[in-house]
């Protein structure tokens, strides 16, 4: 059976534009969407209100409305798509990791109101980043379907997370019938003598032209259909060249692990960058578990 795409929602714009591209990745996979969202009691979950009640979380009616209302929207514009929505008692985090554990693909908006604020800023983006396990999809509402017909990126450094990055990224492109684009970015030349400069320029390019190449056949062997180009970056940063690149593509694929500029890609300045500058959505690779 085909694992379902969830998407958090909360009726805030950002969860609202992570709900469309989530409708768009399910009919992309044959797959349903769930609509969840994450609630806890006003005082805080399990804040006793007297000493003889311990304040158990109840649904709210407002969200549901809310979720009913997402749901119909969402049926109306793809055709064929089957959504289930529901209210979860717990934190914005939790819920969305627990989720991930039956999931194809979680997709999250970058900005939310009530239990998904902050997310992807703070501890619940750290937490869901962290311990998803499955592929999260980020969405920011100004640039909520960047450029569909654009190709699908991917960074790569040479490193096992950028692999399943690259991986989940070609099954993307296959999907959306656009080509996958290997994107590493390297350092802007220094200044140096001519000579020098000439031997530091040749090593890189070297350098890039193999983790390239290597990053190539390993798609190529699981993804014989995907169109496939190559694209070294030289940037001041990681972080700049990604977001520089995104400018034409429909998705940017990131790992949550790395070497050099990636390290700590998620939980750091680099992650904050990408999720909050690229020009469309990002996704965030997790081997499924």
């Amino acid at each position: 059976m085909t694992r379902p795409v969830v998407v958090g929602v909360d009726g805030s714009p950002a969860s609202l534009a992570a709900a469309e591209q989530a409708a768009h990745a399910a009919v992309l996979r044959g797959a349903s969407l769930h609509l969840v969202h994450g609630y806890l009691h006003p005082l805080g979950y399990g804040v006793p209100l007297n000493p003889y009640d311990l304040g158990v979380p109840a649904p709210s009616q407002e969200a549901q409305r809310m979720l009913e209302r997402t749901a119909a929207e969402l049926t109306d514009r793809w055709s064929g798509l089957t959504v289930q929505a529901r209210q979860v008692a717990g934190g914005a985090g939790a819920t969305l990791v627990e989720e991930s554990r039956r999931a194809d693909l979680v997709v999250v908006g970058s900005r939310g109101l009530g239990g998904f604020t902050g997310l992807l800023l703070g501890s619940v983006g750290a937490q869901v980043a962290a311990h998803a396990h499955c592929p999260v999809l980020v969405v920011r509402p100004e640039t909520p379907a960047g450029r569909p017909d654009g190709p699908v990126l991917v960074g790569v450094d040479g490193s096992p997370a950028a692999g399943v990055a690259a991986d989940q990224a070609a099954a993307e492109a296959v999907r959306r019938g656009v080509p996958l684009v290997l994107v590493h970015v390297g350092p802007t030349p220094p200044e140096r003598d001519e000579v020098d400069a000439e031997q530091a320029e040749a090593a890189y390019r070297a350098h890039a032209v193999r983790l390239l190449a290597e990053a190539s056949a390993a798609v190529r062997a699981d993804h014989p259909d995907v169109v496939l180009r190559e694209h070294p970056v030289r940037a001041v940063g990681v972080a700049q060249g990604l977001v520089e690149a995104s400018a034409t593509a429909s998705v940017l694929a990131v790992g949550t692990r790395g070497r050099g500029g990636f390290t700590g890609l998620l939980l750091g300045s680099v992650s904050q960058a990408v999720v909050q500058h690229a020009h469309c959505p990002v996704l965030v690779a997790h081997p499924y578990r």
